[in-house]
Protein backbone atom coordinates (compact mmCIF):
# COMPACT_ATOMS: atom_id res chain seq x y z
CA UNK A 1 0.00 0.00 0.00
CA UNK A 2 1.39 3.80 -0.73
CA UNK A 3 -0.40 6.12 1.46
CA UNK A 4 1.43 9.34 1.18
CA UNK A 5 -0.05 10.01 5.13
CA UNK A 6 1.09 6.94 6.20
CA UNK A 7 4.27 7.40 5.29
CA UNK A 8 4.22 10.47 7.13
CA UNK A 9 2.95 8.70 10.40
CA UNK A 10 5.93 6.47 9.77
CA UNK A 11 8.18 9.00 9.75
CA UNK A 12 9.59 7.94 6.27
CA UNK A 13 8.25 11.19 4.66
CA UNK A 14 8.96 14.65 5.82
CA UNK A 15 6.25 17.18 7.19
CA UNK A 16 6.32 19.96 9.45
CA UNK A 17 4.19 18.20 12.50
CA UNK A 18 2.14 20.15 15.35
CA UNK A 19 1.23 17.23 17.28
CA UNK A 20 2.11 13.49 17.56
CA UNK A 21 0.70 11.40 20.14
CA UNK A 22 -0.65 7.58 20.10
CA UNK A 23 -4.31 8.87 18.34
CA UNK A 24 -2.62 11.10 15.55
CA UNK A 25 -0.22 12.92 13.71
CA UNK A 26 -1.36 16.27 13.04
CA UNK A 27 1.32 18.31 10.37
CA UNK A 28 0.91 21.30 8.12
CA UNK A 29 -0.89 21.14 5.29
CA UNK A 30 2.11 21.92 2.11
CA UNK A 31 -0.27 23.47 -0.53
CA UNK A 32 -2.65 25.60 2.90
CA UNK A 33 -4.95 27.92 2.03
CA UNK A 34 -3.89 29.62 4.78
CA UNK A 35 -0.34 29.50 6.81
CA UNK A 36 -0.96 27.67 10.18
CA UNK A 37 -3.58 25.01 7.55
CA UNK A 38 -3.34 21.84 9.78
CA UNK A 39 -4.18 18.21 8.85
CA UNK A 40 -5.25 15.81 11.55
CA UNK A 41 -4.82 12.34 10.32
CA UNK A 42 -5.59 9.22 12.69
CA UNK A 43 -2.54 6.68 12.88
CA UNK A 44 -4.49 3.50 11.33
CA UNK A 45 -4.74 4.25 7.71
CA UNK A 46 -8.63 4.51 7.11
CA UNK A 47 -10.41 5.99 4.17
CA UNK A 48 -12.83 7.39 5.53
CA UNK A 49 -15.00 8.61 8.61
CA UNK A 50 -17.31 5.68 8.35
CA UNK A 51 -14.52 3.34 8.57
CA UNK A 52 -12.82 4.72 11.54
CA UNK A 53 -13.60 2.49 14.72
CA UNK A 54 -16.63 4.56 16.93
CA UNK A 55 -14.11 4.21 19.99
CA UNK A 56 -11.40 6.01 17.77
CA UNK A 57 -13.98 8.64 17.04
CA UNK A 58 -14.16 10.61 20.61
CA UNK A 59 -9.95 10.61 20.96
CA UNK A 60 -9.66 11.76 17.00
CA UNK A 61 -11.90 14.85 17.49
CA UNK A 62 -11.09 16.09 21.17
CA UNK A 63 -7.46 16.43 18.93
CA UNK A 64 -9.36 18.55 16.58
CA UNK A 65 -10.88 20.38 18.93
CA UNK A 66 -7.57 21.47 20.61
CA UNK A 67 -6.22 22.45 17.75
CA UNK A 68 -9.11 24.64 16.58
CA UNK A 69 -8.12 26.18 19.43
CA UNK A 70 -4.58 26.45 18.97
CA UNK A 71 -3.86 27.30 15.68
CA UNK A 72 -5.97 30.63 15.48
CA UNK A 73 -3.94 31.34 18.29
CA UNK A 74 -0.66 30.50 16.79
CA UNK A 75 -1.40 32.64 14.00
CA UNK A 76 -2.93 35.28 15.07
CA UNK A 77 -6.10 34.61 12.94
CA UNK A 78 -10.00 35.29 14.26
CA UNK A 79 -11.14 31.54 14.44
CA UNK A 80 -11.11 28.67 12.20
CA UNK A 81 -12.81 26.14 9.79
CA UNK A 82 -12.77 22.72 10.56
CA UNK A 83 -13.37 20.11 7.46
CA UNK A 84 -13.39 16.78 6.38
CA UNK A 85 -13.76 15.38 2.74
CA UNK A 86 -14.99 11.60 2.58
CA UNK A 87 -14.28 10.51 -0.86
CA UNK A 88 -15.28 12.93 -3.14
CA UNK A 89 -12.55 16.07 -3.03
CA UNK A 90 -10.54 13.69 -1.03
CA UNK A 91 -7.09 13.99 -2.35
CA UNK A 92 -5.39 11.81 -0.41
CA UNK A 93 -7.55 8.50 0.34
CA UNK A 94 -6.57 8.69 4.33
CA UNK A 95 -8.71 9.73 6.65
CA UNK A 96 -8.20 13.48 7.17
CA UNK A 97 -8.64 16.55 9.09
CA UNK A 98 -8.72 20.15 7.90
CA UNK A 99 -8.34 23.32 10.55
CA UNK A 100 -7.63 26.45 9.14
CA UNK A 101 -7.30 29.19 10.34
CA UNK A 102 -9.78 32.11 8.99
CA UNK A 103 -9.85 36.09 9.69
CA UNK A 104 -12.70 38.18 8.51
CA UNK A 105 -12.58 39.53 5.02
CA UNK A 106 -9.84 36.85 4.10
CA UNK A 107 -11.00 36.27 1.10
CA UNK A 108 -12.30 32.55 1.45
CA UNK A 109 -15.79 32.39 -0.63
CA UNK A 110 -17.51 29.18 -1.21
CA UNK A 111 -15.13 26.04 -1.75
CA UNK A 112 -13.00 27.14 -4.37
CA UNK A 113 -10.01 28.37 -2.40
CA UNK A 114 -6.47 29.24 -3.97
CA UNK A 115 -3.72 27.36 -1.92
CA UNK A 116 -0.13 28.80 -1.84
CA UNK A 117 2.78 27.10 -0.77
CA UNK A 118 4.71 28.46 1.70
CA UNK A 119 7.45 30.98 1.04
CA UNK A 120 10.16 28.09 2.12
CA UNK A 121 10.35 25.09 4.21
CA UNK A 122 12.05 27.76 6.86
CA UNK A 123 8.47 29.78 7.17
CA UNK A 124 6.83 26.47 7.17
CA UNK A 125 8.86 24.84 10.18
CA UNK A 126 8.26 28.62 11.93
CA UNK A 127 4.36 28.17 11.51
CA UNK A 128 4.62 25.01 12.96
CA UNK A 129 6.74 25.83 15.95
CA UNK A 130 4.04 28.36 16.77
CA UNK A 131 1.13 26.02 16.46
CA UNK A 132 3.17 23.40 18.94
CA UNK A 133 3.70 26.36 21.43
CA UNK A 134 0.15 27.17 21.32
CA UNK A 135 -0.87 23.40 22.15
CA UNK A 136 0.46 23.65 25.84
Amino acid sequence: MSCVFCAIVRGESKAHVVLDDEVCLAFLDKTPLFPGHVLVVPRAHVVTLAELPPAEVGPLFARVQMLSLAVPAAVAAEGCFVAMNNVVSQSVPHLHVHVVPRTKGDGLKGFFWPRKKYASDEAMAEVAAKIRASIA
